[in-house]
């Protein structure tokens, strides 16, 4: 099952240096997710190759202009294209009102179902479920209020031992008992089989924890604990702590800091400040305390993976 992320904009509030505001698409089974939307973010659809109709779930940290600014340009494209489809919008509060605003000027009536879902940036909650998988809020903290989000593939079933089961010659209606944990009777021999025996314990549920702008917050350690990949903000090097502390961003230390102390397998830095043209000393910043770290660059592709594995970018 596929559950890889694609970055669509790293900087922080400027575009600069080829790079743009915040965006992202999270794809999980082959039905992508928006995260964040920055100014000029459907015109970065198309170039990296991502099929913006099939998005149905937006979600935004908080509302500073450089995390929604081209939400209002991407629902109104949808609208001229003739969407039907309805689209899920999940944000702080407020951001209903600046969009109803917007088409409401342009007497703009739009042709598909739009629904906004307020997220109480104070918790750490179920926001959004399907068939695969769970996206949490984690609070942070910002100037304004602000959530990050946690995609998370929800439990798994058991895997059946294949070799053991065929050589067993046991009728495959009884395979989904076995996933589910169920001992079963052999019908050839009328023996009770333990589940133990004929099955292998779930693959490992992979998780993508995404924190956006954010001071250095240690309640975050306990809430993406463990997860597979952390894109953390790191606005700032570490000599610009102090710029940092004003304006409740990150730096290298910080996002480097909390991956170790969190557990995660791979870190990714991004919301660069515009002052950075060359990205690597960022970079060896945060290596020099979290090794697994890479810049979530635009265009980059990474892939969540199923296990443990030496970090690879897609």
């Amino acid at each position: 099952m596929t559950f890889q992320i694609t970055i669509l904009g790293s900087n922080s509030a400027v575009p600069a240096h080829g790079r743009n505001p915040s965006a992202q698409v999270v794809e999980i089974s082959k039905k992508p997710y928006l995260i964040d939307c920055g100014e000029g973010t459907q015109m970065r659809f198309s170039q990296y190759g991502i099929k913006s109709s099939r998005i149905e779930q937006i979600f935004i940290s908080h509302l500073h202009g450089d995390h929604y600014f081209g939400l209002i340009g991407l629902i109104s494209s949808y609208h001229l294209l003739r969407r039907n489809k309805p689209l899920d919008i999940f944000s702080p509060t407020g951001l209903e009102e600046i969009i109803r605003v917007q088409l409401e000027a342009g007497q703009t009536e739009l042709c598909y179902p739009l629904h906004f879902h307020i997220v109480d940036t104070e918790r750490h909650q179920m926001i959004f479920e399907n068939r695969q998988m769970e996206v949490w809020s984690l609070p942070l903290n910002h100037r304004i209020p602000c959530s990050g989000f946690l995609f998370r593939e929800k439990k798994k079933e058991r895997r059946i031992n294949k070799e053991l089961f065929e050589a067993m010659q046991l009728p495959h209606h009884l395979a989904p008992r076995l996933k589910a944990g169920e001992d079963v009777q052999d019908p050839n021999t009328g023996e009770f089989l333990s589940n133990k025996k004929l099955t292998l314990p779930p693959n490992h549920e992979r998780s993508y924890a995404y924190c956006s702008d954010t001071a250095y917050y240690e309640p975050l350690i306990d809430l993406i604990k463990d997860a597979d990949i952390l894109y953390h903000d790191c606005t700032f090097d570490k000599a610009g702590t102090d710029r940092a502390v004003q304006t409740y961003h990150g730096t290298t230390e910080h996002a480097a800091t909390i991956a170790q102390k969190a557990g995660v397998r791979r870190l990714l830095i991004g919301h660069f400040s515009a002052k950075y043209e060359d990205l690597s000393p960022l970079l060896e910043e945060a290596r020099e305390i979290f090794p697994e770290t890479e810049l979530a660059l635009e265009g980059e592709i990474f892939q969540v993976e199923a296990a443990p594995v030496l970090f690879n970018k897609g």
